[in-house]
């Protein structure tokens, strides 16, 4: 089960098949997708991901799976990554809060999530060298670009796990929460960003896209923040706000447009 609650202008979606600490098959990624869809429609001004009971997404649920007649291809390209896409193209801030494993398809929901906060004690890396199968849904790139090829290679030839705390000292999330403390941690900072300039906040998020996925270079980027930065002025009241609300020494009181 997928579930979907909004509330102040935050979605919080929550992957509830804690029994399979998570793991999605094809039905449950077509109800997250569902859950999405029906987020943005609310318009909400920012969005919360995350796992009920021990784990964030342990993966695939392959509990059923027919190696011989499955179709990875498919699974992955046209049943999950559209999820993926759905995720990293929100309309809005994204954050996710992962506790315990968060492997597979599951660090694939992280790498498509703006903000990721993680439970000190949480598990990430690459458990397919048991499997006999690939690393997959972003893994190759996030691990290279953030860890290195060696110590990539490491993790996906040794199936090891890192910690939370190791995978934000090794760059590859946000930050590390004690495990008590991440889900209400999280949610503070996600209510926090749905006070915020929304479309500032979508403008940054584009930018940082453009950086990781169209390589643009120093000089690029900055033209795009001026022309940005203009644009943001001219168009939206959050803009003025922000600046007669410094002017009159008070906080600002924006509205997302």
């Amino acid at each position: 089960m997928i579930d979907l609650t909004i509330a102040d202008d935050v979605a919080e979606i929550v992957l509830n098949i804690s029994e399979k600490l998570n793991a999605l098959d094809e039905a449950a990624l077509a109800e997250l997708g569902a859950r999405l869809e029906e987020a943005e429609a609310a318009s909400p001004r920012a969005l919360l991901i995350r796992g009920e009971g021990r784990a964030f997404c342990a993966g695939r649920d392959i509990s059923a799976v027919d190696p011989a007649a499955d179709d990875a291809l498919s699974f992955l390209g046209e049943v999950f990554e559209p999820v993926m896409r759905s995720l990293a193209e929100f309309p809005a801030p994204t954050f996710a809060a992962a506790q315990g494993a968060c492997l597979g398809i599951g660090l694939g929901l992280l790498i498509a999530t703006d903000v990721v906060y993680v439970a000190e004690g949480a598990k990430f890396g690459s458990p397919f060298a048991n499997l006999g199968a690939l690393l997959d849904s972003g893994g190759h790139a996030l691990f290279f670009e953030r860890l290195g090829a060696h110590r990539a290679l490491d993790l996906i030839y040794t199936g090891e796990l890192i910690s939370g705390s190791e995978a934000v000292t090794a760059g590859l999330f946000s930050r590390a929460i004690p495990d008590a403390e991440l889900l209400d941690f999280a949610r503070q900072k996600a209510r926090t960003a749905a006070t915020g300039a929304t479309k500032a906040f979508l403008a940054s998020k584009q930018i940082i896209r453009s950086l990781r996925d169209e390589r643009v270079g120093l000089w690029t980027s900055i033209a795009r923040e001026s022309a940005v930065q203009e644009e943001l002025r001219a168009t939206t009241a959050d803009y003025t706000e922000g600046f007669k609300s410094f002017q009159e020494k008070r906080k600002p009181g924006f509205l997302g447009k």
